[in-house]
């Protein structure tokens, strides 16, 4: 807190009190100094009147031209009595003060050294720029206890009023934004047409922040859940009656001449406030006052519920989300990355018209792999004469033929030994069953199926037709043609599992002759 940070006031009289709040760096009001009171007078409730002795009671403004440093009273400045509340009641009088010298006739009186301190707060606040200082004056702390206990007195309406008022502070810890209108406080709240308010007039349209308006409601059900609570338990309604005011009890313990020489009226102060019970009032049963405690209490829970909800909606933070990333331009087709797990590390390449390669000759036995993955290093060899296909450009890692394999488990183990032609069928059963010819591919093989000639689709969690019963023995060959494919791929599966002392396969490279060993589809 600077020494010259807004201050605000607020005065307590049954307690006999005065408390200067000092403004924090963040905005918000910390308790800064408690001062006793050494002498009030009058009776608990407002003042009405010019001569009633009374102090009064509600929101009033200090401004720099209220300060008196050349007071009677030592020091002294002007609460503002009376205010817009209290002429729109009528009432009269004027010239209240905080001053010195602990003699009271309707202000606060304080201690000469107490008064000091509290004119230099005032006129710090002042020279940094503070343009007013509230002065909030209560006949006694806003509890729960205090309004079970004075629920019956005569002034509880207007004390009801300005706990909505003291609430509103307790809450934010800011200073209360105060207006009357239909002879009523009004606070922290504007009229919603941006008009001005007539003290007198009917209330306009109001507007307020919704999050302070619900946690003030929430406090005020939960404190009249309790007032409900004490008054169930037994709290009696009473009226304090004094015989002119009080001090604070730091005071009172004192008899010395220096102190009692200035202060008004002592022999008011051999007696103190005096609790009388009110009982010309029927009392409710107590089934009555059970049912309002349960009701008070459910609708504080509920009030409490909306205020959090209100709180979180309005201070909680907020994530932004991130921008969508844009999405990828495609000008081409890939059926793997249509399939959940089996995306390509290829880019998808076009399928419009492309630039054809030459014909090259296709083979007579060709041992495609049906699955796209990891295959070894070594690379299949084709055997005999083929006549020229077309070989039409694919995107990268499809195999229309090896599309049913999808889920198939993938490894690195090395070509089985070759298995015997199962296929059962002549060159002509081949031909006619064969799928159609595929473009070359540079997706990886399954180095799995290199020797397998039986080219059935393994079934797609996406299909449900089952595969044909595998022939239980393998069938003859038909021709002379089909025993040289077969005795022609024992061979090259052969010379594939031997390996020379630099670790490649003995057998001569495919590539290295100018074809592909991969050039067409099944055949």
């Amino acid at each position: 807190m600077a020494p010259n940070s807004p201050i605000l006031i607020r005065a307590y009289k049954k307690e006999a009190e005065v408390e200067v709040w000092k403004m924090r760096t963040d905005g918000h009001y910390a308790l800064f100094k408690s001062y006793p009171i050494c002498r009030w007078s009058g009776q608990l409730g407002p003042k009405t009147r010019e001569g009633d002795r009374q102090v009064p009671e509600g929101f009033y403004t200090i401004t720099p031209a209220q300060m008196n440093p050349r007071s009677e009273y030592y020091l002294s400045f002007n609460v503002g009595y009376p205010n817009a509340y209290d002429q729109a009641h009528g009432y009269s009088g004027g010239e209240i003060m905080v001053h010195g010298i602990c003699s009271s006739a309707g202000c606060f009186s304080m201690t000469d050294q107490q008064i000091a301190e509290i004119y230099a707060l005032a006129r710090e606040a002042f020279a940094g720029g503070e343009p007013v200082i509230q002065f909030q004056a209560y006949p006694f702390h806003m509890t729960a206890e205090n309004f079970a206990k004075y629920r019956l007195d005569p002034h509880i309406a207007f004390w009801k009023e300005l706990k909505v008022g003291a609430d509103n502070f307790e809450v934010t810890k800011q200073e209360v934004a105060v207006g009357v209108c239909n002879s009523h406080y009004v606070f922290n709240a504007v009229p919603a047409d941006g008009a001005s308010f007539d003290p007198t007039g009917p209330c306009p349209p109001l507007q307020r922040d919704e999050t302070v308006a619900l946690a003030v409601n929430a406090k005020q059900a939960a404190d009249e859940a309790k007032v409900a609570e004490l008054v169930a338990s037994g709290v009696k309604p009473v009226r304090t009656i004094y015989a002119d005011g009080g001090q604070n009890a730091q005071f009172t313990a004192r008899w010395d001449y220096e102190h009692w020489q200035d202060v008004s009226r002592p022999e008011a102060l051999q007696q103190a406030g005096v609790d009388v019970p009110v009982t010309k009032v029927k009392l409710p049963s107590l089934a009555k006052l059970e049912a309002e405690k349960r009701k008070a209490e459910a609708a504080a829970a509920l009030a409490e519920k909306k205020a959090e909800a209100a709180h979180a909606f309005a201070y909680a933070d907020q994530p932004v989300a991130p921008p969508p990333a844009p999405k990828p331009q495609q000008t081409g087709f890939s059926i793997p990355s249509l399939i959940p797990g089996q995306q390509s590390q290829e880019q998808p390449q076009p399928m419009g018209p492309q630039p054809q390669p030459a014909p090259q000759q296709q083979q007579a036995f060709s041992i495609p792999s049906l699955i796209p993955g990891p295959q070894t290093q070594q690379q299949p060899q084709q055997f005999g004469p083929q006549p020229p296909q077309p070989a039409p450009q694919q995107p990268a890692g499809f195999d229309m033929a090896g599309l049913g394999h999808f889920f198939a488990p993938q490894t690195q183990q090395p070509a089985p030994p070759p298995a015997p032609d199962t296929t059962g069928t002549s060159q002509q059963f081949q031909q006619a069953n064969a799928p159609a010819p595929q473009p070359a591919s540079t997706s990886p093989r399954n180095p799995q199926l290199a020797t397998s000639t039986l080219h059935e689709p393994v079934p797609s969690k996406f299909s449900t037709t089952r595969m044909a019963a595998k022939p239980t023995s393998p069938p003859q060959p038909e021709t002379q043609a089909e025993a040289n494919a077969d005795a022609a791929k024992a061979a090259y599966a052969q010379g594939m599992t031997q390996t020379g002392d630099d670790n490649k396969p003995l057998v001569p490279n495919p590539l290295q002759n100018g074809f592909s060993a991969f050039a067409g589809g099944d055949h």
